[in-house]
């Protein structure tokens, strides 16, 4: 595992407690694992995605990541309905080690109440959660 200095966090992104990061779009909001999560994970080897259309409310698990190590829930950090998933990841899954806020996203959520985001945190208090 690497230190947390060696790890990318953009500043274009908000993330959760959970480790997930949203990174809004106009109305949509493409959701993913922190370079945090994935590394804690390890080689991920299944990315359980959900189907377009589906329904979730902020917090609702809406999908797993299998790594060699474990399997870990993803929860939706907003409330929205999923208009895209990324289906590149059914045959590569490493996407999400390799490259997590660009080839390694998992879902993209048109957004219900935008105020959700404002609940999330900026790099710097995601960062200041790492390091306890």
């Amino acid at each position: 595992m690497k230190e947390i200095s060696d790890l990318n966090f953009p500043e274009d992104v908000k993330y959760t407690k959970d480790h997930e990061w949203s990174k809004l779009d106009g109305d949509i909001v493409t959701i993913g694992l922190s370079d945090y999560a994935q590394d804690q994970l390890g080689e991920i080897v299944f990315v359980e995605l959900p189907e377009v259309g589906d329904s979730f409310s902020k917090g609702d698990e809406f999908g797993s990541v299998e790594s060699v190590k474990a399997v870990s829930e993803v929860y939706i950090p907003i409330s929205g309905e999923i208009v895209e998933i990324n289906e590149a990841l059914e045959d590569a899954p490493e996407l999400v080690n390799e490259d997590c806020y660009e080839g390694g996203w998992i879902i993209k959520v048109k957004l219900s109440d935008p105020s959700q985001l404002d609940e999330l945190m900026d790099k710097a208090a995601y960062l200041d959660m790492l390091k306890g």
